[in-house]
């Protein structure tokens, strides 16, 4: 990415609430990045610089558990584990010439306020080739030189760097999927008459979900009853989530992969109901490419009871 024309400069944008869930709802264009309510690059004053983004299409550092063979040449092949992803970016600071110190302050500014230290994590998004692609990060370096350049004309280029605890990309949209119990299908009506019937086909329960990266995706699982004793199964991996209790109409039980939570109606935790066999939260995750899923419970209504996942596809 390179830098870019100040035609029709901006400073940041007020962003509805939507799009703190929406990463990259601000870019317009390839080469821009987001983050938070902070847009970057081509159209803005602030210009990414010849040198673009550090870390981004990296493959982040990696954990092993490999081993070395004690009497003999090599090792054995062990797990390996993505560490946190690091991101810098050099940004010019271009405010219009034309603005005069209060451009250049604003510029300023504006920078401080997005890049202000916080405990919790935000979107950074950047868009390449008409793709977005998006991390949850935190800043964790801002480097501004005051020299000559900088307070004669407001020019200046920035350091910014973010870290990622989760070093996975995800898209921007949120892929979703619903799938109810099984249903049996009506069969043959009696008399017998030409031509015959079989009614509606009924529904096995199952659906297929995409996940169109490259890394594994945590997705979030909500079940509606009523239903008794759900059951979401990964056929793909042979893995399944499972919880022994009864959910009445309008009950919702919300099943968090990603952060290994499950509550009941949006407060009460219910992870102490999982069955035997059903595998932590944390490790039932979508794979790249498509994995097919099932919904079963010990009883419950046909008309009313589902589950819905969520997720977004990942990238490394």
């Amino acid at each position: 990415m390179t830098t870019g024309s100040t035609t029709g400069m901006t400073y940041g944008h007020s962003a509805p609430d939507a799009a703190a869930d929406e990463p990259g709802a601000l870019i317009e264009r390839d080469g821009q990045v987001q983050w938070a309510e902070l847009l970057c690059g081509p159209g803005t004053v602030y210009w990414v610089a010849a040198e673009g983004l550090t870390g981004w299409e990296d493959l982040p550092g990696l954990e092993s558990s490999d081993a070395n063979r004690p009497s003999g040449h090599g090792g054995w092949p062990g797990t390996q584990w993505a560490q946190p992803r690091t991101v810098t970016a050099q940004v010019w600071l271009a405010p219009d010439p034309g603005g005069g110190p209060e451009a250049a302050l604003a510029a300023l500014r504006a920078l401080r306020s997005a890049t202000a230290v916080r405990d919790e994590e935000q979107w950074l998004a950047v868009r390449l080739y008409g793709e977005t692609l998006a991390v949850r990060a935190r800043v964790v370096q801002r480097v501004v030189p005051t020299d000559r350049q900088f307070l004669a004309g407001g020019l200046g280029k920035a350091t910014l760097q973010w870290k990622a605890m989760d070093p996975r990309r995800y898209e921007s949209v949120v892929r979703r999927a619903m799938v109810g119990l099984p249903r049996r299908e009506p069969g043959l009506t009696w008399p017998l008459t030409w031509p015959l019937t079989w009614g509606t086909p009924g529904s096995i329960g199952e659906v297929t979900v995409d996940n169109a990266g490259s890394a594994p995706s945590h997705p979030l699982i909500t079940l509606t009853g009523p239903c008794a004793t759900p059951r979401l199964t990964n056929h793909n991996t042979g893995t399944w989530l499972e919880y022994a209790l009864t959910l009445s109409q309008g009950d919702v039980l919300e099943v968090d992969t990603a952060d290994g939570t499950v509550l009941f109606n949006g407060t009460a935790s219910r992870r102490h109901t999982a069955t035997v066999g059903s595998v932590p939260e944390e490790s039932f995750t979508l794979a790249p490419g498509a994995s097919r899923l099932s919904f079963r419970a010990e009883s419950g209504d046909v008309e009313q009871a589902s589950a819905t996942v969520a997720w977004r596809s990942a990238d490394w």
